[in-house]
């Protein structure tokens, strides 16, 4: 039996694609980047293309790295940016316009108008989501409406719509599939979250029609195989699919109710599993689909904070306090706190619980004794308060405490942000040997309809732990700390 699985991480900047055996070694590794373009202030695209030849040199390099034969990959597994929209020319597969991305706010006025006209509480009721720029839906209405003759074209069924996801699939099988998984389909503001279809409400809202979507499908099985891929032979099944961070959610092996996750990247993105039922939040949280395999469905609780890595970037190119991002633990060690400075990493808002878009970032307690050293170390503890208010708000919906906090993502290497993390939560922290979880769950995923994998235990089997962390501040120390905090968000 074919033996490796290829997972496709394909990012906001750039793919990654790894290679990897049953026991979790990497045999291959390899990341291509593509351009950012920023049209406007607000607006960011990609260019389809791009990332297309993004995947096919990132395969391409991972599989030279492997030095395997390429008839043993038993399954592809994709992971992908969630909300990024993209339509294309079913019968050349060429993007009609630019992607645009995620982080694009072109659609902020429409979603104004929906919530201005009341259609909030609904939206939320049957997606589990805010009414936000941020989701796929309006953007897809936004092509239609501003490429001349798409909403045509559209209607006699020349053009296909999709999350990134959708569009790796098409390209992969040549055009013999478009598909989309539960886990993508639930971040466009158009899916209902009970049924897992597409709702012909929401469509109407959103003035999308359904001749362009992709058909909803889990996220473990094959949507079909490579046709004419650049050095791949044809044949090998397209076995896997989850957005990015229900992937991470996934690949940290979260399969217990109450079990939770945060990957510390550009910003932090937390998600708790909470079992086959979609519980609405009462405290800022998004309603998610974690995942489905055969009829089993598994839904989560997510909140993100927009900064995370981002502040130390910050420092880095910013202030200049240091010269690359891992020199800011060595600096945050040269004190033993921060001398009462508080850092309110809001600087482009406050995300969940808050929903605060008009904050701003904040550095308060300052004194003549302040130094970089103590700035270092309070933006490091910022992140950490951030995610607190985050997975507090968790508790309270989920109505049961956090009993273990899984974490991955480059800023979860840093001990001192892990074992500050820990000492706010008052509970244990597990850092995994392998940091790049998003790629994890979609090659778990995979392996697991190809039969790499028997089952859910063979897979937390595999998972490694790398260390652990737990609280060593009293809890006087740590509720003084969570009232600075508080004080500073309110200025902020």
């Amino acid at each position: 039996m074919s033996k490796y699985v290829m997972a496709i991480d394909q990012g906001t900047t750039g793919t990654t694609v790894l290679i990897l055996d049953h026991s979790l070694a990497v045999l291959g590794r390899h990341t291509v980047e593509f351009a950012q373009i920023y049209p406007q202030p607000g607006w960011v695209e990609h260019e389809p293309a791009a990332i297309w030849e993004s995947v096919v040199a990132a395969v391409g390099g991972a599989v030279a790295h492997a030095g395997i034969a390429t008839d043993q990959i038993a399954g592809i597994g994709i992971t992908n940016q969630r909300e990024t929209a993209v339509i294309w020319d079913r019968e050349t597969g060429d993007s009609i316009h630019n992607a645009i991305v995620w982080q694009c706010r072109r659609t902020a006025g429409v979603c104004q108008t929906l919530t201005q006209d009341g259609h909030g509480d609904f939206i939320r009721e049957r997606t589990g989501l805010v009414i936000d720029a941020y989701f796929a839906g309006t953007k897809a209405a936004w092509l239609l409406d501003n490429v001349p003759g798409a909403r045509q074209r559209a209607a006699k069924g020349e053009l296909a719509f999709g999350t990134i996801d959708s569009f790796l699939v098409w390209k992969l099988t040549s055009g013999q599939s478009h598909v989309t998984d539960v886990s993508n389909a639930c971040r466009t503001m158009l899916m209902n979250l009970h049924t897992r279809q597409w709702d012909d409400e929401l469509l109407k809202l959103l003035q999308v029609p359904k001749s362009v979507l992709p058909e909803i499908r889990t996220c473990s099985e094959v949507y079909g195989t490579t046709i004419g891929f650049p050095g791949l032979p044809d044949g090998i099944p397209v076995a896997g699919m989850a957005g990015d961070q229900q992937s991470a959610l996934f690949g940290q092996a979260c399969f217990g109710l109450g079990e939770a996750k945060c990957t510390y990247g550009t910003g932090a993105f937390l998600l708790m599993n909470t079992g086959d039922q979609a519980v609405p939040s009462q405290n800022g949280l998004l309603t998610t689909v974690g995942w489905q395999i055969g009829d089993e469905v598994t839904y989560a609780l997510e909140g993100s904070a927009f900064i995370a890595g981002a502040a130390v970037q910050w420092l880095r190119d910013g202030l200049e306090l240091i010269e690359s991002a891992p020199e800011v633990e060595a600096l945050a060690k040269q004190v033993d706190d921060t001398g009462g400075v508080y850092f309110v990493p809001a600087l482009t808002g406050l995300g969940t619980p808050h929903w605060r878009p008009d904050a701003r970032g904040l550095i308060t307690g300052l004194t003549r004794g302040t130094t970089k050293a103590h700035i270092a170390r309070a933006t490091l503890e910022g992140i950490a308060f951030q995610n607190y208010d985050i997975l507090d708000a968790m508790s309270q919906d989920l109505n049961r405490p956090l009993t273990q906090l899984k974490v991955d993502g480059g800023a979860a290497a840093n001990d001192l942000l892990m074992q500050f993390q820990a000492d706010l939560l008052g509970v244990e922290l597990v850092r995994p040997t392998m940091l790049e979880t998003t790629a994890l769950g979609a090659a778990f995923l995979a392996g697991l309809a190809v039969g790499v994998w028997a089952d859910l235990s063979a897979v937390k089997d595999a998972w490694q732990e790398n260390a652990r962390f737990q609280r060593t501040m009293s809890e006087g120390e740590v509720a003084c700390a969570l009232t600075g905090w508080r004080t500073a968000v309110e200025k902020s």
